[in-house]
């Protein structure tokens, strides 16, 4: 082990408080020390007042023409001023609350000084007076309260010089040719140590780089670890399967037969399936995820559907029941709602094998349930469940091949980073007929004159969503309740049956009114967005989205799609008046689009990854330099690389690999301190 591996506090002047403080900032290591780079920098080096950026932070030099005075206001509140001559310029030079200054500024002194340039004025508002000045960059790092950037700064600089010739490769040779890269010592010292702001660009370049190949070394290493996975080849009745995809009521589209026949390949293979299909809503992943579910059971094994709601699960057996009428496939829906008698007459059929297809929430993978043969587990809307959840499905049987769908489409930079060890199918074709949903943007007034339009709709016997965001009326926020809405729509559109559905009900109340809805007994369905997953009622043709700025794009996209599912002309009215810009860009997004794909890639760069789809679900790295976002060119390359060297599999022992092997290894130790 090298000495870049042992804890920080070896170093001297590094006591059990500090430790605790850099520990708070991810550093452990002397590596993590080095590694720790600035995320922007003050640059030092001198500047011609020609052409200068209004309101840019600039190092200006000459010559102090009057002596500086002070101007005391309010509470140890001051202002520091004096004229400094730059070329033939007079700048006025601004401190705040540092009267002390006065005494390093004399009239006639060559004075360099660094601070935000206001071009109006011809002012600068000063923030440091550089003495012993040499032209450099400043690095500025990401710091806490309990620790200040100069003392962070020393234990870097004290660092490089004691261990600099310790730092090693990490990227093949071959690599940093190929893309011009620098090495790791290099960008080391450029990051913290630049002379010119071009320095620490081609450093950065390459620390991105860096960043996103050892990523997705890890996360190809995953992949083929998994790949290893004995699993059973799926032996599926060919026959069997076309009669059943002959006898849907509609024809597949190219894209639903291009993914069917990537999945049966993959389930033909001696390996588990590991396979994430996507698709936007209404293109068709539930028939796909039907014919795969029907081979399985051809070839002799169970399966299961789990989906995160009740709702959703029933919805999925009425469908199932209906595609697979006449075929003997003995269909069962376990969920938390399953009555104690039918769970007790239901789970020794599970385990004896008499039911073939399981359809169910998370009471699928309760320790009580025991499979009789599990080949094929099919997860929708696999975002709302855990890693664990998805783990302990696959624990259900010996060989068990996972399918998971998302209705959400998923831009590339989720695709290479939050299911990078996945094999992904897209359907990227919706069925023939579909009409895409017309989408408006109304503020409250425009709604009300809109009135005979929604009449004339409900009147042709068509039904209606109105989305609002809460439950309940709340002091604490301006936005519109489902309660508030109930009275308001019963009043504007008197003969119509209206109906509530929020997730407060107990399930079977959320039932019942979606059955009623369904059969057309309810025509106007006020609900929060318990209805953004899966609900699928093909006569609702027109919806209406309360404070639609307060959702995100995917989710909008998603509630749209509850909609339009039928032959009818559908239409999406948001109501919304936004405070923000971006809340004003996401409105004009959704008026403007259709395309799941764009409007998820719209999202992710306005609201990133994390508040894309969740923190704790998204799997997402938090990458310390790359952006994964603007970024995404590199970040493809970096993948594309890290799977070309994978797979070889003598790749371990090449000799322009060897440094790339030893950094994943003594990584692997430093991930094991934390």
């Amino acid at each position: 082990m090298t000495g870049l591996n042992e804890s920080i506090a070896t170093m001297s002047g590094i006591g059990p408080k500090k430790q605790a403080v850099l520990n708070g900032l991810g550093i452990k290591t002397i590596a993590d020390l080095l590694n720790y780079f600035p995320f922007r920098y003050n640059d030092f080096n001198v500047q011609s007042l020609a052409d200068l950026p209004d309101q840019s932070q600039i190092t200006l030099k000459g010559r102090v023409l009057d002596a500086p005075s002070v101007f005391r206001y309010g509470y140890k509140r001051s202002r520091l001023a004096f004229k400094l001559l730059v070329g033939q310029a007079a700048v006025q030079v601004n401190f705040f609350n540092q009267p002390w200054l006065k005494k390093q500024i004399e009239v006639n002194q060559e004075l360099v000084v660094f601070g935000r340039f206001d071009r109006n004025q011809l002012a600068l508002a000063g923030m440091k007076i550089l003495t012993n000045h040499n032209n450099e960059m400043e690095p500025i790092y990401s710091v806490n309260k309990q620790i200040r950037q100069t003392t962070l700064q020393k234990m870097i600089q004290q660092a490089y010089v004691d261990y600099h010739d310790q730092i090693e490769e990490i990227l093949p040779q071959s690599l940093r040719t190929k893309y011009k890269l620098e090495s790791h010592q290099q960008v080391v010292h450029d990051m913290h140590f630049p002379k010119t702001l071009r320095d620490a660009q081609l450093a950065r370049r390459t620390a991105k780089f860096e960043e996103f190949f050892i990523f997705q070394m890890r996360m190809q290493l995953v992949k083929r670890r998994h790949q290893k996975f004995e699993g059973v080849p799926i032996e599926y009745d060919q026959r069997a399967l076309q009669r059943f995809i002959d006898h849907l009521p509609f024809k597949l589209t190219s894209a639903q037969s291009r993914v069917l026949n990537e999945i049966l390949h993959n389930l033909a293979m001696p390996v588990q399936m590991n396979r994430l299909l996507q698709g936007d809503v209404g293109s068709g992943k539930t028939v796909v995820a039907a014919a795969v579910i029907y081979a399985v059971v051809s070839a002799g094994y169970q399966a299961t559907l789990m989906v995160p709601t009740e709702i959703l699960a029933e919805q999925h057996a009425n469908n199932l029941v209906k595609l697979f009428d006449g075929l003997n496939i003995s269909i069962a829906l376990l969920t938390g709602d399953t009555k104690p008698a039918a769970r007790r007459e239901l789970l020794p059929r599970i385990k004896d094998g008499s039911v073939d297809l399981i359809i169910g929430t998370h009471a699928l993978i309760q320790p009580e349930v025991k499979y009789h043969n599990l080949g094929l587990a099919v997860i929708d809307e696999q975002h709302r469940f855990g890693v664990n959840q998805r783990a302990a499905l696959r624990k259900k049987g010996d060989a068990v091949n996972i399918l998971a769908m998302t209705a959400t489409p998923i831009p590339r930079t989720l695709q290479i980073t939050a299911f990078g060890e996945m094999d992904v199918s897209i359907i990227d074709q919706v069925p023939v007929g579909r009409k895409p949903v017309l989408t408006a943007w109304l503020n409250e007034k425009q709604l009300l004159d809109s009135k005979p339009f929604f009449l004339s709709h409900l009147l042709n016997k068509e039904q209606m969503y109105v989305v609002a965001p809460l439950i309940e009326e709340s002091d604490k926020s301006d936005m519109v309740s489902v309660q508030s809405l109930f009275e308001t729509i019963k009043n504007t559109f008197p003969g119509f049956e209206v109906g509530v559905l929020n997730g407060k009900m107990k399930d079977a109340e959320k039932n019942a009114v979606m059955d009623a809805f369904k059969d057309q007994s309810i025509q106007i369905l006020i609900s929060t967005t318990v209805i953004e997953v899966g609900v699928d009622v093909s006569n609702a043709s027109l919806m209406v989205i309360y404070d639609a700025d307060h959702f995100g794009l995917a989710q909008l996209h998603q509630l749209r799609g509850r909609v339009g599912r039928g032959t009818r002309q559908s239409y999406c009215i948001l109501v919304a008046n936004p405070k923000t810009e971006d809340g004003a860009k996401r409105m004009q997004i959704m008026v403007d689009s259709n395309n799941g794909f764009e409007i998820a890639q719209r999202d992710l760069e306005l609201r990133g990854p994390g508040d894309m789809i969740g923190r704790q679900q998204s799997g997402v790295p938090q990458f310390k330099i790359g952006d994964p976002v603007a970024d995404v060119k590199m970040l493809t390359y970096a993948q594309l690389e890290a799977q070309k060297i994978v797979s070889d599999p003598d790749w371990e022992t090449q000799t322009d690999n060897l440094a790339l092997v030893k950094y994943l290894n003594d990584d692997k130790l430093n991930q094991s301190l934390d």
